[in-house]
């Protein structure tokens, strides 16, 4: 096998969607107002996590055989870098400003996100207009508490199936700004968090748009696929 090109590996492992949570998504998919969500008032939402040595691999050494671990072709590493956790939110007006998670997310923490950063990218995306409002099944989220903030503000969560990665645009976002972020050196947390933002604000509303527009084949390539991962 390995004269053909083939190595064993282990698999990678993959959540399966299923069938009928995906469907589940494409009622929501429209509103009463502006009808299909590629042009819907709809606000994408999630965390991500950053680390300081992501994409890093250092530079290039010219070695003969067998000094792979020649002290001078070697670079050093950390086995834990650090690393930031960051709430982001998007629609097809652009990005919302991020939150940077100072420990792990609980409902309450989840609240005071929701009140200090996702309230004001609303205003900031839609000003007075209505918009629904999009994220994953994490504790924090579908929490009974995080429910009832939601119906007091008067904001409507789409319905959203678990394990569902390939459906979220946002995801695509975080890529982008990871690409983006390959060749940068940043020595701490701070550091990282300034050239995250700095990313995160050249990210263009056409960007957006157009990832949004992809949902309706996002959603009908994750069905074809019977749940299993998709381009997207």
């Amino acid at each position: 096998m390995h004269r053909h090109g083939f190595q064993l590996s282990y698999s990678l492992c993959q959540a399966t969607l299923e069938q009928d949570s995906v469907r589940s998504v494409s009622p929501g998919l429209k509103t009463k107002r502006t009808g299909l969500l590629l042009s819907g008032p709809v606000m994408f939402s999630d965390e991500s996590k950053f680390s300081i040595s992501f994409g890093n691999q250092g530079p290039r050494v010219w070695r003969k055989r067998g000094e792979a671990q020649n002290p001078r072709c070697l670079k050093s590493s950390v086995k834990s870098p650090q690393s930031v956790m960051v709430w982001g939110a998007m629609s097809s007006a652009g990005v919302g400003p991020l939150c940077f998670l100072r420990s792990k997310v609980n409902a309450a923490i989840y609240q005071e996100v929701l009140e200090h950063f996702m309230l004001p990218a609303a205003d900031q995306l839609y000003g007075d207009a209505d918009f629904i409002f999009q994220q994953d099944l994490a504790p924090a989220h579908s929490a009974k508490a995080t429910s009832t903030w939601f119906k007091d503000h008067g904001i409507p969560v789409l319905n959203w199936p678990a394990n569902s990665p390939d459906l979220n645009p946002i995801e695509n976002l975080w890529g982008i700004v990871e690409r983006k972020m390959q060749y940068a050196r940043t020595n701490n947390a701070e550091e990282l968090k300034a050239t995250i933002r700095a990313t995160w604000a050249l990210i263009t509303p056409e960007q957006c748009h157009r990832l949004i527009d992809s949902m309706p084949r996002r959603i009908a390539a994750v069905i074809q696929a019977k749940g299993a991962p998709t381009k997207y």
